[in-house]
Formats: structure tokens, C-alpha cells, sequence
């Protein structure tokens, strides 16, 4: 099947990459379906269960840890864990003088 991209305006490609985005992303789920029972069929066929293969390791990638916030925003009270993108509120203390330290939680 070809298709004349040329003579395609910028909406009708628009609509084209998006679709075959979603083809693309339905073929990986249809895949990781067939690859996730050929598994189950492969561990059931040796009399065994997925945790008995996976160990706890399974269970444990599915479970988020929350982290402690280390800096307060005194004005606010708003935290941060000191992980990711710096809040605006702590650029914007920083950028007044405070030091790191002086928005440490206790």
C-alpha cells in the first residue's frame, strides 16, 4: 500500500502519524499479550506458579515508595522531597538569599 505523502496537506498527515501511532502502540500491547501467555504457559507446563519464578521481586517493582519531603516553603508550608524539577518556591528563596539549609525540614 503506498501512500502519496506529497500530495498530503499538514492535517491529513497530522491524522496519518497519529493513526499509525496507535496501530504502533496496539501491536506492542497485542505482542506483550502473546509473549505474556506463551509465559504462563511455559511456567504452568513445569507445575510452577509466576511468584514461584519471580520471586518477590514481582511484587515488590509495583510497590511506590513515598518519600519524606525534606525542604518547607516557611511562607506557604509547601514541600519538596528534594528530588526532580527545583518548585518555583525554592528557586524563588534561593534566588532572595536563603541557603538550602534554611528551608531543611527539622
Amino acid at each position: 500500500m503506498a501512500i502519496d505523502l506529497k500530495s498530503m496537506n499538514h492535517s491529513q498527515l497530522s491524522d496519518l502519524i497519529a493513526r499509525a501511532q496507535a496501530r504502533q502502540r496496539e501491536l506492542v500491547r497485542e505482542k506483550a499479550a502473546r509473549l505474556r501467555d506463551k509465559i504462563h504457559a511455559l511456567v504452568e507446563a513445569e507445575g510452577l506458579g509466576i511468584d514461584d519464578v519471580l520471586g518477590s521481586r514481582a511484587k515488590r517493582s509495583a510497590v511506590v515508595r513515598k518519600v519524606k519531603p525534606k525542604y518547607r516553603n516557611p511562607a506557604t508550608g509547601e514541600t519538596w522531597t528534594g528530588r526532580g524539577k527545583r518548585p518555583r518556591w525554592f528557586s524563588a528563596a534561593l534566588s532572595a538569599g536563603k541557603k538550602e539549609k534554611d528551608l531543611l525540614i527539622g
